[in-house]
């Protein structure tokens, strides 16, 4: 069986409408694999769909996992406002089965799903101008607005211990200890750098155990790739890769965000001496996020907001030195040190929030309502 007989398999347990006509790769994910799929009608009018194999290696409870996309996207739909629609914001639309279901696992073991697939809109990996980080956090705040009331501790984590920092940095005192490939004498200075901040990294999890702050749904995976803009607006329409959808707080979102963006290097860049906060990118997302989802957060969320954008970025950088000291095992690497670089990167840029905490502050308070 061709690669495309297998596809044209899978996809006749679906609902799509029409007849099969091609599929071909989509995006450049690297945990699961993503197809376009085209169906026509009878007059040859074309309708696309996205169908994606799910990695169930990194994602053990794939049924679990399918199960919070399928209650969250059917809440989200329910809740979106005509306002919202009208602006063209839209939820990712599951394609049921013929079985009525939200996947297909296959004879092999694979499990299948299928989304709507929105049509002229683009997911960058790389933001242009400010005005695209403003529309990201707007979308993702737009997305923990219309999640604010839902039950976050009735979905499963489908990562464990994601942004659990106490256990990230359990793991990093465990590489240290072992040294399995003796690199922890290149690293000292970043090991004490970390170390050094252990019991503020743990601040976000033990408000979440204290209830200082709420348990909510959280997507986990802010990165502006994972909002479609309209390719003739600009406008954020569709928030994507709810794979990581669990529970959480509003506070890993907003972090992981600025952490991803809001620096005016790369994450592997290496002149550190060029690495400095990019307000201009830090202010328009915060503004576009505070904008959908400031009213929800409790005063001791905004209070935590530029603490999180630095325990986030800390963590990130934790994980990327404990993978060095283990042998690059998680990370794929693509040049020498690649790990060290990327934790040197992170800490520098820690190490400059921490200068600016104050400016990160005033903007915050100045978007807030």
């Amino acid at each position: 069986m061709t690669k495309e007989e297998k596809l044209k398999q899978v996809c006749s347990q679906f609902t799509f409408k029409g007849i099969f006509d091609e599929a071909e790769p989509y995006g450049d994910g690297h945990i699961n694999d993503t197809f376009k799929v085209t169906y026509v009608d009878d007059d040859k009018k074309p309708t696309q769909y996205i169908l994606q194999r799910v990695n169930h290696l990194v994602f053990k409870n794939t049924v679990g996992l399918m199960e919070n996309i399928e209650h969250v996207t059917s809440y989200l739909s329910s809740r979106i406002t005509k306002e919202q629609q009208a602006e063209g914001y839209e939820i990712l639309t599951l394609i049921k089965t013929k079985g009525d279901k939200s996947y297909f696992q296959d004879d092999e073991g694979n499990f299948w799903r299928a989304y709507v697939f929105v049509k002229h809109a683009t997911g960058h990996t790389f933001a242009e101008d400010a005005n695209m980080l403003y529309e990201a956090g707007k979308a993702f705040g737009q997305f923990q607005h219309l999640l604010s009331e839902y039950p976050a501790e009735s979905l499963i984590e489908t990562i464990e211990g994601f942004h659990n920092t106490i256990w990230r940095f359990k793991n990093l005192k465990h590489a240290v200890h072992e040294d399995p490939l003796l690199r922890a004498d290149q690293c000292r200075e970043e090991i004490q750098f970390a170390l050094s901040r252990e019991e503020i990294a743990s601040t976000l999890v033990r408000g979440l155990e204290s209830g200082a702050i709420p348990l909510r749904v959280t997507h986990n995976d802010t990165k502006i790739n994972n909002v479609l803009l309209d390719d003739t607006t600009g406008k954020g329409r569709c928030v994507i890769d709810l794979d990581t959808v669990m529970p959480g707080s509003a506070l890993y979102d907003y972090g992981d965000a600025i952490r991803s963006c809001g620096s005016t290097i790369a994450e592997d860049g290496e002149n550190l001496e060029d690495l400095k906060v990019n307000f201009e990118k830090y202010e328009a997302y915060t503004k576009g996020f505070l904008e959908a989802m400031g009213r929800n957060l409790t005063q001791q969320e905004m209070k935590w907001l530029p603490l999180a954008a630095i325990i986030m970025t800390l963590e990130c950088g934790v994980r990327f030195l404990t993978d060095y000291l283990e042998g690059d095992n998680y990370f794929k690497i693509h040049k020498e040190n690649h790990n060290l670089i990327r934790a040197r990167n992170q800490f520098k840029f820690v190490d400059e929030m921490e200068k600016q905490l104050d400016v990160m502050t005033e903007i915050i308070n100045k978007y807030w309502r």
